[in-house]
Protein backbone atom coordinates (compact mmCIF):
# COMPACT_ATOMS: atom_id res chain seq x y z
CA UNK A 1 0.00 0.00 0.00
CA UNK A 2 1.21 3.29 -0.34
CA UNK A 3 0.67 6.40 1.75
CA UNK A 4 1.69 10.20 2.01
CA UNK A 5 2.31 11.62 4.99
CA UNK A 6 1.77 15.01 6.21
CA UNK A 7 4.54 17.43 7.35
CA UNK A 8 3.03 16.85 11.08
CA UNK A 9 3.61 13.50 10.93
CA UNK A 10 7.03 13.46 9.56
CA UNK A 11 7.57 15.44 12.61
CA UNK A 12 6.14 12.83 14.67
CA UNK A 13 8.01 9.83 13.51
CA UNK A 14 11.51 12.03 13.80
CA UNK A 15 10.03 13.06 17.12
CA UNK A 16 8.44 10.43 19.26
CA UNK A 17 6.79 7.51 17.05
CA UNK A 18 4.99 6.16 19.93
CA UNK A 19 2.86 9.59 20.07
CA UNK A 20 1.31 7.79 16.37
CA UNK A 21 -2.26 6.43 16.75
CA UNK A 22 -1.86 2.66 16.76
CA UNK A 23 -3.18 1.98 12.78
CA UNK A 24 -0.59 5.04 11.82
CA UNK A 25 1.81 3.76 13.61
CA UNK A 26 1.37 -0.13 12.03
CA UNK A 27 1.14 1.18 8.33
CA UNK A 28 4.47 3.71 9.30
CA UNK A 29 6.47 0.46 10.23
CA UNK A 30 5.24 -1.52 7.52
CA UNK A 31 8.04 -2.45 5.53
CA UNK A 32 5.61 -3.76 2.76
CA UNK A 33 4.46 -0.03 2.40
CA UNK A 34 5.70 2.65 0.44
CA UNK A 35 5.38 5.90 2.60
CA UNK A 36 5.65 8.95 0.52
CA UNK A 37 6.55 12.85 2.10
CA UNK A 38 5.64 15.62 -0.18
CA UNK A 39 8.39 17.86 -1.08
CA UNK A 40 6.03 20.85 0.16
CA UNK A 41 6.29 18.92 3.69
CA UNK A 42 10.46 18.32 3.29
CA UNK A 43 10.43 22.38 2.51
CA UNK A 44 8.53 23.12 5.46
CA UNK A 45 10.24 20.43 7.82
CA UNK A 46 13.63 22.15 6.65
CA UNK A 47 12.02 25.55 7.61
CA UNK A 48 10.97 24.74 11.28
CA UNK A 49 14.05 22.66 11.69
CA UNK A 50 16.60 26.00 10.71
CA UNK A 51 13.85 28.14 13.20
CA UNK A 52 14.15 25.81 16.57
CA UNK A 53 11.03 25.21 16.10
CA UNK A 54 11.24 21.16 15.62
CA UNK A 55 14.25 18.98 16.93
CA UNK A 56 14.73 15.19 15.60
CA UNK A 57 15.53 12.89 18.07
CA UNK A 58 19.32 12.62 19.10
CA UNK A 59 19.65 9.36 16.48
CA UNK A 60 18.51 11.88 13.63
CA UNK A 61 19.82 15.13 14.33
CA UNK A 62 23.33 14.22 12.72
CA UNK A 63 21.60 13.46 9.75
CA UNK A 64 20.99 15.93 6.97
CA UNK A 65 17.06 16.14 5.93
CA UNK A 66 17.50 14.03 2.97
CA UNK A 67 19.17 10.82 4.48
CA UNK A 68 17.20 10.71 7.34
CA UNK A 69 13.53 10.74 4.96
CA UNK A 70 15.57 8.04 2.30
CA UNK A 71 17.84 6.65 4.46
CA UNK A 72 17.14 5.98 7.91
CA UNK A 73 13.60 6.41 7.85
CA UNK A 74 12.93 4.67 4.56
CA UNK A 75 10.64 7.49 2.88
CA UNK A 76 10.27 8.59 -0.92
CA UNK A 77 10.23 11.96 -1.27
CA UNK A 78 7.51 12.83 -3.59
CA UNK A 79 7.82 15.98 -5.53
CA UNK A 80 5.38 18.79 -6.60
CA UNK A 81 4.72 17.60 -10.74
CA UNK A 82 2.58 20.34 -13.11
CA UNK A 83 -0.59 17.73 -12.06
CA UNK A 84 -0.32 18.52 -8.54
CA UNK A 85 -0.64 22.18 -9.17
CA UNK A 86 -3.64 21.56 -11.65
CA UNK A 87 -5.42 19.94 -8.89
CA UNK A 88 -4.12 22.16 -6.14
CA UNK A 89 -5.47 24.90 -8.92
CA UNK A 90 -9.11 23.81 -8.87
CA UNK A 91 -9.03 22.69 -5.04
CA UNK A 92 -12.09 24.38 -3.24
CA UNK A 93 -10.85 26.12 -0.14
CA UNK A 94 -12.18 25.36 2.66
CA UNK A 95 -13.50 28.34 5.56
CA UNK A 96 -10.76 28.63 7.96
CA UNK A 97 -7.79 26.46 6.20
CA UNK A 98 -6.01 29.39 4.68
CA UNK A 99 -2.39 27.25 4.68
CA UNK A 100 -1.20 26.62 0.78
CA UNK A 101 1.46 23.86 2.17
CA UNK A 102 -1.49 22.27 3.43
CA UNK A 103 -4.00 22.20 0.30
CA UNK A 104 -0.26 21.40 -2.23
CA UNK A 105 -0.15 18.36 -0.12
CA UNK A 106 -3.68 17.19 -0.21
CA UNK A 107 -3.85 18.37 -4.23
CA UNK A 108 -1.07 15.64 -4.56
CA UNK A 109 -2.43 13.08 -2.20
CA UNK A 110 -6.02 13.22 -4.67
CA UNK A 111 -3.88 13.23 -7.67
CA UNK A 112 -1.89 10.53 -6.80
CA UNK A 113 -4.98 8.64 -5.39
CA UNK A 114 -2.92 7.92 -2.32
CA UNK A 115 -4.58 7.67 1.03
CA UNK A 116 -2.94 11.01 3.17
CA UNK A 117 -1.81 10.09 6.83
CA UNK A 118 -2.72 13.34 8.74
CA UNK A 119 -3.18 15.03 12.26
CA UNK A 120 -5.27 17.98 10.67
CA UNK A 121 -8.89 18.73 12.08
CA UNK A 122 -9.65 20.47 8.70
CA UNK A 123 -8.32 17.81 6.40
CA UNK A 124 -11.47 15.57 6.51
CA UNK A 125 -13.35 18.41 4.96
CA UNK A 126 -11.07 17.89 1.47
CA UNK A 127 -12.80 13.94 1.24
CA UNK A 128 -15.75 14.85 -1.00
CA UNK A 129 -13.34 16.71 -3.27
CA UNK A 130 -11.65 13.49 -3.38
CA UNK A 131 -9.69 13.10 -0.66
CA UNK A 132 -8.65 9.64 1.28
CA UNK A 133 -7.56 10.48 4.42
CA UNK A 134 -6.40 8.35 7.27
CA UNK A 135 -6.88 10.25 10.52
CA UNK A 136 -4.17 10.37 13.53
CA UNK A 137 -5.86 11.07 16.54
Amino acid sequence: MRYLIDTNILIKVTNDIDSLSDNVRVAIENYENIIFVSSASVTEYIHLLRNGKVLPNKELRTLNVFDMIKNKLGFQIKYIAEEHLQTFAKLEVIEGHNDPNDRLIIAQAITEKIPLISSDKKFPKYRKQGLELIVNN
